[in-house]
């Protein structure tokens, strides 16, 4: 059996790792013989020579990633393992590596070549000599307590200065410091003030919305030594293979989440996945998922399951099985803990399971590469590979007591942070089934419009709402003027900076519930006029005049404040084609730009003289709140 480590070994002999570079990661999701995933060390190294200029010139939509990497002790050993965790997720990195223990001055020094880089990650690798380089040569756990108070107040520093979003991490305390201590109550105080410190530093990420600490305590539980102790005498190299190999796939989902790349829906086989049999072949009576040893794993796992469901995580099922059987078993098989009220799209029959994820994603009005996909087959996971190679695919092995470690592995419904949205994600999606079903009873679509009793509210965007309008102007491709997004510590930063204001949200809501933040827009003001940056309107709202009341109203605001014009622009991606036209169909005008060819983005420059405005359509009721917008002419 040819191997993905083959492959790639075969690509570079070639000379065709640049040129080929878009296949890597369908390379790297092909399963090794027992069902695991190539070692991504050893693909990091495969692709050491690839540089991000090389591929670019074949492929210039591969995202990369510029990785500034310092530390406490030597750190380089992160960078193979990382570049192939970031190449199995489809993007490329381009590392920047500070100099032995100096991190400090890398994260500090505005001048320094890490700031130079501006990078999109900075990952700053903490270890026990960060806190015992601080102690005297002859210590007590008050002197650690001491080092720990000075090293928290340069944690919180660094998270002020550094480039990018920083990531830390927790600390291990090794046996070699702890047994130096010969009494148990000496011991029992340095673990308290570990843990202590440890506690402190995760709550950082409370008060920085740019931080990351990384918790090394659940990987090293599941892994191998903190470290080698030879190599940590003489190569100062602190943090072992193995828990690297682990930080630096927590860092690939990080990078992953960060570009807007966070997945879904999770679909999921029923027979040896959700339960514990075959339901065409024993029946509702031979399936289980309690009161026997392989029957409790599957509770486990649907636990687990309805866990990421309550923090947004959309549910569905796609099964070779009868419909009705299935509907049944749902709403009522003793053992389950799920019930078909559960997901949001039930796919039981016999055709290909490609084409019934296709299904489930336009049911949903999702991307099909905002799916995961999770079977017990390797027969079907090979099938959804091949067919939808776009889709992620979870390969859960024939024992359950696995399934939940294999769900979880990939991090692949991470975020930075969850909102309110997120959490009501099921019953929004939900309401939508029920509006579906008001469009298909409706004589027309303006006929259905008018029932929805559409309502629209927009103002300033609020402080709280930052880390939703960040996830919106990562997330949503369609409707994104010009394709960028931004996270939440840079909207904060854009929002107090001089002139340049995060300036409306937009809210909706309609007989079926509250809709939450859809829609945001950032504006430059300057001089009588307002520069429309960009425009962000969720997909799930498209269609119903939300977008045109929303441009309509800021434009109404606009020509009351005294301005004379609002200039907008428009960049293709792959994905916004379908928004081309909607300033022109607002009364914007296109502006002449002799050099958009030198641009090569392809732009449209717009202007509106604010003399004719555009109606809000009469479905949407529309409110104005906060005073902000006052101030901005």
């Amino acid at each position: 059996m040819t191997t993905a480590l083959d492959r790639l070994r075969d690509l570079r002999r070639r000379g065709l790792l640049e040129k080929e570079y878009d296949q890597v990661a369908a390379v790297l999701a092909q399963e090794e013989p027992g069902g695991g995933l190539p070692d991504a060390a050893a693909a990091g190294r495969l692709l050491a020579t690839v540089g991000p200029d090389g591929v670019l010139a074949h492929h210039p939509a591969v995202p990369v990633v510029t990785v500034a990497v310092t530390g406490q002790s030597t750190v380089g050993q992160v960078l193979d393992p990382l570049r192939g965790e970031l190449a199995r997720h489809g993007m490329l990195l381009r590392p920047v590596l500070g100099e032995h223990g100096t991190y400090l001055r890398d994260l500090t020094d505005p001048a320094g070549e890490l700031h130079a880089a501006a990078p999109d990650l900075t990952l700053c690798l903490l270890d026990a000599e960060t806190l015992f380089s601080q102690v005297p040569g002859v210590w007590r756990p008050e002197d650690v307590a001491a080092a720990a108070e000075e090293v928290l107040a340069r944690c919180a520093a660094l998270a002020a200065a550094a480039p990018g979003t920083l990531v830390l991490n927790t600390l291990p305390l090794p046996r070699s410091r702890s047994h130096q201590l010969v009494d148990h109550r000496s011991r029992a105080r340095l673990g308290a003030v570990w843990r202590e410190f440890n506690a402190r530093l995760l709550r950082l990420t409370e008060q920085w919305p740019a931080l990351v600490v990384i918790d090394l305590e659940p990987l090293i539980g599941e892994g191998g030594p903190v470290t080698d102790p030879r190599l940590a005498r003489y190569a100062k190299v602190q943090l072992g293979a193995e828990l690297l190999a682990a930080y630096a796939r927590e860092a690939g989902h990080l990078a992953r989440s960060l570009r807007g790349a966070t997945r879904k829906c999770l679909v999921l086989d029923l027979d040896n996945t959700l339960w514990d049999g075959v339901l065409g072949e024993e029946g509702p009576d031979g399936i289980a998922a309690a009161g026997t040893l392989r029957g409790e794993a599957f509770g486990a796992f649907q636990r687990c399951v309805g866990q990421l469901a309550s923090q947004g995580v959309l549910l569905a099922v796609s099964s070779k099985n009868d419909q009705e059987q299935v509907d049944r078993v749902l709403a009522g098989h003793p053992d389950l803990v799920l019930r078909g009220t559960d997901f949001v799209a039930v796919n039981a029959n016999w055709e290909p399971k490609d084409a019934n994820l296709a299904d489930i994603a336009r049911q949903l009005d999702l991307g099909t590469d905002a799916l995961v996909f999770a079977d017990d087959s390797p027969a079907e996971r090979a099938q959804v590979r091949h067919g939808l190679p776009e889709v992620a695919v979870v390969p859960l092995g024939e024992d359950p007591a696995s399934h939940v470690e294999r769900l979880l592995a990939d991090g692949w419904f991470d975020a930075m942070s969850l909102t309110e949205e997120d959490r009501a994600r099921t019953g929004e999606y939900r309401a939508r089934r029920e509006r579906r079903d008001l469009h298909a009873g409706s004589g027309s679509h303006q006929e259905f419009l008018e029932a929805l009793d559409l309502a629209l509210e927009v103002g300033p965007a609020r402080p709280h709402e930052f880390g939703r309008i960040s996830q919106l102007t990562l997330r949503t491709n369609q409707f994104n003027l010009t394709g960028g997004g931004h996270s939440e510590a840079g909207l904060t930063a854009l929002a107090g900076g001089p002139g340049r204001q995060l300036l409306l949200a937009a809210r909706s809501a309609d007989r079926f519930g509250d809709n939450g933040l859809t829609g945001a827009v950032l504006v430059t003001v300057d001089e009588g006029m307002w520069r429309l940056d960009n425009l962000w309107i969720s997909c799930r709202v498209l269609g119903r005049g939300i977008e045109q009341a929303f441009l309509a109203l800021l434009l109404r605001r606009a020509r009351r404040l005294g301005l004379n014009t609002v200039s907008a622009r428009y960049v293709p991606t792959v994905r916004n084609h379908r928004v081309r036209d909607f300033y022109p169909s607002c009364g914007f005008v296109a502006r002449d730009l002799p050099d958009r060819e030198a641009d090569g983005d392809g732009a449209l420059e717009f202007h509106h003289d604010l003399t004719v405005l555009p109606d809000v359509p009469g479905h949407v009721r529309v409110t104005e709140s906060g005073g902000q917008l006052d101030e901005l002419r």
